[in-house]
């Protein structure tokens, strides 16, 4: 019978995966400077070398040519895409009511923040083992709804599905192409205009090109291979304790299972249900690759998994117990939250409304998962009507720092 490798909470405390490692980094930095330099002519060469073109393909594709695309799709695909579409939009939407801009009095007048959205993104989707027309609508919606004003996406080898799925999520224009060549022709404008930000999921090339290019663009974040954290007592169906673990194992053999129980008897079923799944799995070689590298842990009670969970801070954590929303209350750390078994994560996946774009190897402790706020900035500003309420004390800070001209600067205004 399969088996999970054991680890003691103790150990998993130590664990910590990285992103990208150097050797990629360096490699898709390379590639990232070549486009740079040498623009379409460099994305068109490293395409055709990694297998993503053929001599004469068509990299770009226009808005018309998105409609047709989803024109020519099935009607019940069609419908299928825009119900989603729909789900997506309308938290999006909700997301963006709750960023109010700020209007307050302050001393000698008023100060504020206003929310305004970056003017163009770049959003990418996966094409390679399983293309995901899915993250197309996860990264164009939110932006569309944010008030960008130019999205284009990046995808290689894109399914009609896919390149409907933009069509449905309001895209303005298609790539086809991926790698670190595609971020950096989204980031330097090379087919469209020059993105303000980059987001979506890919591998670890896209996700080495990102971090080379943060701070010149921004990024939604650094995303590895897809991790699952299953909390599960003696009150859990191992049936659907399995099933959560099969579908992130399925995504790809780095992929990352865990499950952390308190109940010894609950992890053999799971295990057993595991190996009589896998034997009918379409995806079971590599869901068997993920579940090999996957833990288990078996703690002495949950408030032993709530600590080790916000240290893990995991992409997904599902909350198979007995009283999920009580623990859902002690977590602080985890890019979505599943509360109950009920709630399992493949609906977060195909667009029960939260995004699927989440960060992982324990990003999650200082940052969320896409949003409809990735697109959007908060600049302050400040309107002064009685300027020497405060002038005396600018004056003098500034002098206790050395700087002069800033101080007559704030006395000119006494």
């Amino acid at each position: 019978m399969r088996r999970l490798q054991r680890l003691t909470a103790d150990q998993m405390m130590t664990e910590r995966r990285s992103t990208v490692d150097a050797a990629t980094l360096g490699k898709a930095a390379a590639i990232v400077e070549d486009v740079r330099l040498r623009g379409d002519a460099a994305v068109r060469d490293h395409s055709e070398r990694l297998g993503d073109l053929a001599p004469g393909d068509r990299i770009v594709l226009n808005r018309s040519e998105l409609q047709s695309a989803l024109d020519a799709i099935d009607p019940d695909t069609r419908e299928l895409l825009e119900r989603v579409a729909g789900r997506i939009d309308r938290f999006a939407d909700d997301q963006r009511a709750c960023l109010l801009d700020l209007d307050i009095e302050v001393d000698g007048g008023r100060a504020g923040h206003r929310w305004v959205p970056v003017k163009t993104a770049g959003a990418y989707a996966p094409g390679g083992r399983y293309p995901l027309p899915s993250s197309v609508l996860m990264t164009v919606i939110p932006a569309r709804v944010a008030g960008v004003d130019q999205i284009w996406v990046a995808s290689p080898r894109p399914t009609h599905v896919t390149i409907a799925a933009a069509a449905v999520a309001g895209a303005d224009g298609f790539l086809a192409i991926g790698g670190a060549q595609a971020i950096a022709a989204l980031a330097f404008g090379v087919f469209s205009p020059p993105s303000d930000v980059v987001v979506g999921p890919g591998n670890r090339w896209v996700t080495a090109a990102k971090k080379h290019l943060f701070g010149e663009i921004g990024i939604d974040g650094l995303a590895g291979p897809s991790e699952i954290v299953v909390v599960a007592d003696a009150a859990s169906d191992p049936h659907l304790v399995a099933a959560d673990l099969l579908a992130q194992a399925e995504h790809d053999p780095d992929a990352l299972p865990i499950l952390v129980t308190d109940t010894p008897t609950l992890l053999q079923e799971v295990e057993r249900i595991i190996d009589e799944e896998l034997e009918t799995l379409p995806t079971g070689d590599i869901a068997s690759a993920a579940l090999d590298g996957g833990y288990a842990i078996v703690v002495e009670d949950m408030d032993v998994a709530v600590d080790l969970c916000n240290h893990i801070a995991p992409e997904h954590l599902a909350l198979h117990v007995e009283f999920p929303h009580a623990m859902a209350g002690r977590l602080s750390a985890y890019g979505s939250l599943f509360v109950g078994e009920a709630s399992a994560e493949v609906f977060a996946d195909y667009g029960a409304g939260p995004n699927h774009v989440l960060p992982t190897d324990g990003g999650a402790r200082f940052q969320s998962g896409l949003s409809v706020a990735t697109f959007l900035k908060a600049p302050t500003w400040l309107t002064l009507t009685d300027p020497g309420m405060i002038s005396g004390d600018a004056a003098r800070l500034a002098r206790l720092e050395g700087l002069e001209a800033h101080a007559r600067a704030a006395e000119l205004r006494t």
